[in-house]
């Protein structure tokens, strides 16, 4: 009793444990900005990994406020593992083998502070017992829509209805509290259910239900189904987006001949073509966008990385930073398509390109935070996903509210230089085009108004910080 007294007394504290990589790391550090600067709620960061902070950690880890700390975990060895492990088994064990040092973190965290919550990413959800042995509550980030989290909900049910596998049954999924949806557009780690990433799968959907509460980077006038049937259930959602990081850049030099060049562009003409930092096709593919490129006629700017013809469409898991991309283009094709085209390698600025006046159209693979940073920008989009939940993503932004155009794969699951060309034409110029553009500058202003003052994201935030810092809700 007395114990507990003391740690009332103590200032709060939220740490936030995200796996590895930038995916996730980004939209929870946007959320703790929102928590930090308009609630004066410190957050520390907790970092597992299997090797040192990369550059981009770092980095973007050390401009944080100042009420925002992080503590990089030591390194776990994942050595034992088959060269060829998934990558969800990678992130779980990564997270399972730091959680004595994350236990110890945790201990000395709460020496100086009150530990209101334990915020961990979906491939966290481990630290939840950890947490629990330290009476820490602990909340979910889930990085991605609320329909995905319906399906997340409903998985076990669907796994004990079809003994197939999700891809081959042909007639549409109903899954309570979400759209209708086919079973080839479920999410990559539940295709194969022979698959080590569909146990790793469902091993997190069963924590969801020991969490205080599930945190979404989405907003409820995106997804008002979805919200309604979740907030039926328990535990409790919390619509905080659309949350993206529109920081300047620091490195934006590395980038000054690409921005040069969309200054002298005419106003919504340019279409940006980047597949997210882990997106790579084959060589054929790439060959085929390219002349799609050339036959569309339209003006672009596409973020180029070598094709990727062994781990299909992910590139974050092979290194090929020593071969030159400009290598696989078709012969005379950056000759052919100058003035009209820049093509740049590896990586550009995406937030800052989104938000130039330039353009006007968006080639994604549908990963969530690239759509919300469309959204915010008011860009309309050409969905082509690769990979994780992007293809339930296209279908809500294609099919649901309309923003997107999405490309038709062909048998041999190619996407043909014909069918490239038309969907950016028709993005860019046709009647079809100028519907989704006219919708997403609608999304925009209502995704603008629920971060405004009173919108419902701000609410739902100020929800949490208040609960958090121990504080009664002001009316």
């Amino acid at each position: 009793m007395e114990h507990q007294r003391e740690q009332e007394l103590l200032p709060p504290l939220v740490a936030m444990v995200s796996s590895p990589g930038m995916g996730h790391l980004i939209p929870m550090i946007e959320f703790a900005k929102r928590l930090t600067n308009h609630h004066n709620l410190p957050v520390t960061f907790i970092i597992p990994s299997d090797s040192p902070p990369s550059k981009a950690q770092t980095t973007v880890l050390s401009s944080l406020p100042c009420g925002i700390s992080h503590i990089f975990l030591p390194p776990v060895t994942l050595s034992d593992l088959p060269p060829d492990t998934k990558p969800e088994p990678l992130m779980t064990i990564t997270i399972l083998r730091s959680l004595p040092s994350l236990h110890q973190t945790l201990l000395s965290l709460i020496t100086s502070h009150r530990l209101s919550a334990l915020v961990v990413d979906l491939f966290s959800t481990d630290a939840i017992s950890t947490a629990a042995e330290l009476d820490i509550p602990s909340y979910i980030f889930f990085a991605t829509t609320a329909n995905n989290l319906s399906l997340a909900f409903y998985l076990p049910q669907l796994d004990q209805k079809f003994p197939s596998e999700f891809r081959d049954i042909h007639e549409p999924l109903n899954i309570p509290g979400c759209y209708t949806v086919h079973g080839k557009d479920l999410p990559t780690p539940v295709q194969d259910r022979t698959n080590e990433a569909y146990t790793c799968f469902l091993h997190h959907l069963k924590k969801y239900k020991l969490a205080k509460g599930i945190i979404v980077n989405s907003f409820f006038e995106l997804e008002p189904e979805a919200f309604m049937f979740l907030q039926k259930n328990e535990p409790v959602v919390h619509s905080v987006g659309p949350l993206v990081n529109q920081d300047n850049i620091d490195n934006e030099s590395e980038f000054e001949v690409g921005l040069k060049w969309l200054d002298e562009q005419p106003l919504g003409s340019v279409v940006f073509i980047c597949f997210g930092s882990g997106g790579t096709h084959s060589s054929s593919q790439t060959n085929e966008l390219a002349f799609g490129l050339e036959l569309s006629e339209q003006r672009f700017l596409w973020v180029l990385r070598c094709p990727n013809d062994k781990v299909e469409n992910d590139s974050n898991f092979i290194a090929n930073s020593n071969v030159d991309p400009f290598d696989f283009l078709p012969d005379g094709f950056v000759e052919r398509t100058k003035g009209r085209g820049l093509v740049v390698p590896y990586w550009a600025p995406q937030a800052q390109v989104l938000s130039h006046v330039s353009i006007g159209g968006f080639v994604c693979h549908c990963g969530w935070n690239s759509i919300l940073e469309s959204v915010v920008n008011g860009v309309p989009l050409i969905a082509w996903p690769l990979y994780a939940e992007q293809k339930m993503n296209a279908v809500l932004v294609s099919e649901e509210v309309k923003v997107a155009i999405r490309v038709n794969v062909g048998e041999d699951g190619l996407i043909e230089r014909e069918e490239i060309a038309s969907v950016v034409k028709r993005s860019m110029e046709g009647e079809e085009g100028k519907k989704v553009r006219n919708n997403m500058m609608g999304l925009k202003e209502i995704a603008a108004n629920a971060l405004k003052e009173n919108g419902s994201s701000t609410k739902q935030i100020c929800e949490l910080a208040h609960k958090w810092k121990g504080v009664a809700i002001p009316n």
